[in-house]
């Protein structure tokens, strides 16, 4: 089977799929929005035109200048999906662990800023305090930061956080997740 890709006005043929798929096309991310416009997940393009052609999703949005050919049609790369259908998902509720606070705060550590060092996690309220395991307490902290506030208040170490704590949602880490986000993606992301 013969496929190819239109990159701008020029189209690239391929005598095996695998061909495309090491160029990184049919990887490109693709966010899928459920049948009320919320974002659900992402996913590659490969699986959203295989939503596509079953008809179980419609494009909303596709990636400029991109098109998939096959012997008898042509379609664009998709970049935002919507289901046909509604699907019920449950409270999507993020754990917290390690590695979901180095990502809610950007892997920065929350009292100096700086992101080029080793990371811990740290308790704003001290554990020997009476302080929680929980996303309203604990932050992003360097070794360093984290050594000077020791057993103390941000307050009594004389240190300030550079933001709230806040508990995430999950797209928050859609948003993470992707890395950069493409700009039609935005308003379905809440970021405009």
């Amino acid at each position: 089977m013969l496929y190819s890709y239109r990159q701008g006005g020029v189209s690239v043929f391929s005598a095996k799929a695998h061909v495309i798929i090491s160029n990184g096309k049919l990887n490109r991310k693709v966010l899928v929005l459920n049948h009320n416009y919320e974002p659900l997940s992402v996913c590659n393009v490969k699986k959203a035109i295989i939503l596509l052609y079953l008809g179980k999703a419609e494009l909303i949005a596709a990636a400029d200048g991109l098109h998939l050919h096959s012997v008898s049609a042509t379609m664009p790369f998709p970049s935002v999906v919507r289901l046909g259908i509604y699907v019920r998902v449950p409270y999507k509720r993020i754990v917290l662990s390690r590695k979901n606070i180095l990502r809610r705060d950007s892997h920065r550590c929350q009292y100096c800023g700086r992101a080029d060092v080793p990371l811990t996690v740290d308790h704003i309220l001290p554990k020997a305090r009476g302080g929680d395991e929980s996303w309203e307490n604990l932050v992003c902290a360097c070794v360093r930061c984290n050594n000077k506030k020791g057993d103390r208040t941000p307050h009594e170490a004389e240190m300030v956080l550079r933001r709230k704590p806040i508990r995430p949602n999950h797209v928050m880490f859609l948003r993470d997740f992707v890395g950069r986000v493409d700009e039609v993606w935005k308003p379905y992301l809440f970021m405009n």
